[in-house]
């Protein structure tokens, strides 16, 4: 069977695999036989949810502590652990990072990249990989023609599901040779950014985001966000005013999400958002402007003020929550 390897490089705390691994595991395990590569050490917790994914060979080094160093490195470890398992194709996230990752190791290995894959076949012998493209209007395929496909896939493209038949996972030392331009750049310093108490955006299940219509007021939108447990996103036009931080900015120039359900607050749906969301599970869209183009991708649309919307959705919530 084909060897799909799949990079781990984020883990979350106490040690436990990111839902954004479970799911390029799950995809790996779909088209070929699912190898793991993490920088650095492998707790035995994370090895037995390797295991219960589908994965029975994890590739580690301990020869640097990559997270003291920038992307280079960590493309070194993931080319050079390919090449050890003669791996088809390689997996990594679709994050700025992952991509960077995705471009060097593409040309250390002469491998063909495909980015922003929503879904991932082996037909032939070749891996083939879906794409939602011109703002989700079209799904198109790629296939790389070289010996090695390097592909990093879109979070929540593909939901996370335990392998029929757990493996045992174990792990093996990769001697890698690091080049000495990849140790060169060393990271000084970290200033954490301050905890929102939110999910991350890029890997939230639920995404409330807002956009003009708010007139600088986000908290309505941060309240549904809290009870539902989502992250909060915004239109270019709310980040540019100031309102939000331009890392919750969703759309062709800001970040492309894929949750389980979108919710639309306050903003007219113009092309380059819908280029941010339209992978959207299910999208919900609140608006005073019946016309706006939003309404043409939502699964559902309230045709009204958000201001007298939001906060009596969040007193429902709040009030069944209560009775259950």
């Amino acid at each position: 069977m084909n060897a799909i390897v799949v990079f781990i490089d984020q883990l979350n705390a106490p040690g436990t695999l990111s839902g954004t691994t479970l799911q390029l595991l799950t995809a790996a395990r779909g088209a070929g036989e699912p190898v793991a590569v993490v920088a650095g050490p492998v707790e035995p917790l994370v090895l037995a949810e390797l295991g219960s994914y589908g994965v029975s060979r994890v590739l580690n080094s301990e020869q640097a502590e990559l997270g003291e160093y920038l992307i280079a490195p960590k493309a070194d470890l993931v080319a050079q652990a390919a090449a050890t398992v003669s791996a088809s194709a390689v997996l990594v996230e679709n994050s700025a990072a992952g991509k960077e990752i995705a471009a060097r190791v593409g040309v250390m290995l002469h491998a063909g990249v495909i980015t922003d894959a929503v879904a991932l076949t082996h037909d032939g012998g070749s891996l083939v990989a879906q794409k939602s493209v011109l703002a989700g209007s079209w799904t198109t395929e790629a296939r790389a023609t070289s010996a090695v496909t390097v592909v990093s896939v879109k979070a929540h493209s593909v939901e996370a599901t335990p392998a029929p038949v757990p493996s045992v996972a174990e792990v093996e030392g990769v001697e890698v040779a690091f080049a000495p331009a990849s140790l060169g750049a060393r990271v000084v310093s970290r200033t954490p950014r301050p905890a929102s108490g939110r999910p991350e955006l890029d890997d939230a299940r639920i995404v409330v985001a807002g956009g003009r219509g708010l007139d600088g007021d986000f908290t309505p939108v941060e309240e549904l966000a809290d009870v539902l447990g989502a992250a909060v996103g915004a239109s270019r036009a709310a980040t540019d005013a100031g309102w939000i931080s331009h890392t919750s900015q969703v759309g062709q120039t800001g970040k492309t999400v894929s949750p389980q359900l979108y919710i639309s607050v306050g903003i007219s749906g113009a092309i380059q958002q819908k280029a941010g969301m339209q992978t959207s599970q299910v999208i919900v869209a609140i608006n005073k402007d019946s016309e706006s183009p939003v309404f043409e991708i939502a699964d559902f649309g309230i045709v009204g003020d958000l201001f007298q919307v939001l906060p009596q959705a969040v007193a429902e919530i709040k009030r069944r929550r209560a009775e259950s």
